[in-house]
């Protein structure tokens, strides 16, 4: 039996989520019934990160275990294959047995994508968040200073959850504007539900003069989700990458076998 790391991007438009759900179309269902066509066995998958209905990835990050004897490249063109074009895998590779895509996690990275201008968008209005009203990118960057560090997000937490530990170590912030379109990126240990785009809603208030930037050490502090800005809509948001221990053994380099 071999485990497999698999990253893999997807349109999350037409889906419910990464995760399984009953009468409800996943990429988690869609992957897993590709791979029970290809091996013809069940095969359960673990991802890096939970994607909430219509968020998208660019780097999401899969692991699973089987016994067909497939290469990592046979296994990246029959999935392929197999998988609707609004998923695709980008690569497999063979790493070593007690690999876990979502404990073995470092860092995620996510990235959310603001379209700062008057007219509603044709092309990309399931890509990002259009916003009319001008933002101060400015202010949005001075709140940053609040969110660096390890903090309790509750007041950024979606509800319900049953996450036990509030407390997410935030190790970078950036806010790029390119003319009208504005790319907030934010790397952590981990994330709650719903964090960015809770993140992402207060900035924008914050942009549009609505909050100061220092009210953030507020909103952090209040440890309540009614003290933050609304969340922003899905569709902005990507799974950029997520980071693993470097020199971790690959199945290849790995000489013992729990």
């Amino acid at each position: 039996m071999t485990t497999y790391k698999l990253r893999l991007e997807y349109d999350g438009t037409a889906y419910a989520g990464w995760q399984r759900q009953p009468d409800q179309p996943t990429i988690q269902r869609a992957l897993e019934e590709a791979l029970h066509q290809i091996t013809q066995n069940p095969i359960s998958t673990v991802a890096a990160g939970r994607t909430d209905a219509g968020v998208h990835a660019l780097g999401q990050i899969i692991s699973f275990r089987s016994d067909t004897p497939l290469s990592p490249r046979e296994w990246t063109r029959a999935l392929n294959g197999m998988l609707p074009k609004d998923i695709s895998i980008l690569d497999v590779e063979a790493v070593a047995d007690q690999f876990h895509a979502r404990y073995d996690a470092r860092s995620k990275t996510y990235e959310y994508r603001i379209l700062n201008q008057p007219t509603r968008p044709a092309l990309e209005r399931l890509r990002a968040w259009q916003i009319a009203i001008p933002l101060d990118v400015r202010l949005m960057r001075e709140a940053f200073r609040h969110v660096l560090g390890k903090h309790d997000c509750t007041s950024f937490q979606g509800s319900p959850t049953d996450t036990q530990n509030p407390v997410c170590d935030v190790q970078r912030i950036d806010l790029v504007q390119e003319g009208r379109l504005i790319r907030f990126t934010i790397q952590a240990d981990r994330f709650l539900k719903q964090m960015v785009r809770a993140f992402v809603g207060t900035l924008v208030e914050i942009g549009r003069g609505k909050r100061t930037p220092d009210e953030m050490a507020a909103i952090l502090a209040a440890k309540d989700r009614r003290a933050a800005g609304p969340t922003a809509p899905p569709q902005g948001l990507y799974l950029l990458h997520v980071t693993y221990e470097e020199g971790a053994p690959s199945r290849e380099e790995h000489t013992t076998i729990p």
